[in-house]
């Protein structure tokens, strides 16, 4: 199975792996390898993908109910195999073997791990969970559980849509306290449509290594990948409208 495995400064001893579309068996549109039960996919096919995902890892992923919020779990063992699932945008965990594991299809997957490699997480981080404070809620998190600094936390942005292809509206910018006659271009760069209603192009990887760097975490790698303009390796909603997930996972190995 092709995974993506980030190139981050997290230690030895931590693992990370993120789903691409091939090697599945969900049918159109869902092909391939989806790994989400929420999209309309037939469930034994999703169920065989992630049976598949789980043998390529060597790990154990607990499945989070995403609703775009700023909700962080701790996972345990015992929760492997938890129903129902627990309702979370994130998720830490100090247990060996345990996957911090988030579905995405142009939001952005977000992996931690303490520099000691003694914790990891993972967030899914859209417009709505970044403005609702989903990463400072993480690390908040980790810090606090683990008795640690925001500067024992190494980060990492996966593929998400891009700064060429996320077009917003005024309600984004607002959400993020920008004006829309003062909008900075570098996260907010702007597009109208041709009719003239106004548009912008938002880099949601810039606002995520914002709300990284005000909480204190210094240490941010970027995948660079775009959702949207790689369309044989990942899923994209804004792209494709119905369609699968791919998984973005860290652990403990």
């Amino acid at each position: 199975m092709p995974l993506l495995r980030p190139q981050w400064q997290a230690p030895p001893g931590v693992c990370a792996a993120i789903s691409q579309r091939a090697e599945g068996v969900s049918r159109p549109p869902f092909d391939s390898l989806n790994l989400s039960l929420g999209v309309g996919d037939d469930a034994a096919a999703v169920q065989e993908n992630r049976r598949r995902f789980v043998a390529a890892i060597s790990a154990s992923p607990v499945w989070l109910r995403l609703v775009h919020g700023a909700g962080v779990v701790r996972l345990t063992t015992a929760m492997v195999a938890l129903q129902p699932l627990p309702t979370a945008d994130a998720a830490w965990t100090s247990d060996v073997g345990v996957a911090c594991t988030v579905g995405a299809a142009d939001c952005m997957p977000v992996l931690f791990s303490l520099r000691d490699g003694s914790a990891v997480a993972a967030a899914h981080a859209g417009w709505r969970g970044l403005a609702a404070g989903v990463l400072p809620a993480t690390v908040r998190a980790l810090c606090e559980g683990m008795g640690a600094r925001a500067q024992d936390i190494v980060a990492w942005l996966g593929p998400c849509i891009g700064p060429r292809r996320f077009e917003v509206g005024a309600d984004v910018l607002q959400a993020f306290g920008h004006s829309l006659d003062g909008a900075d271009p570098l996260r907010f760069a702007c597009r109208p449509r041709p009719e003239g209603s106004p548009r912008w192009l938002a880099n949601l990887p810039l606002l995520a290594r914002d709300s990284l760097l005000a909480c204190g975490v210094e240490a941010v790698s970027d995948s660079g990948l775009c959702t949207f303009e790689e369309a044989s390796r990942f899923f994209s909603y804004r792209r494709d409208g119905v369609t699968g997930r791919f998984a973005a996972a860290v652990w403990r190995c």
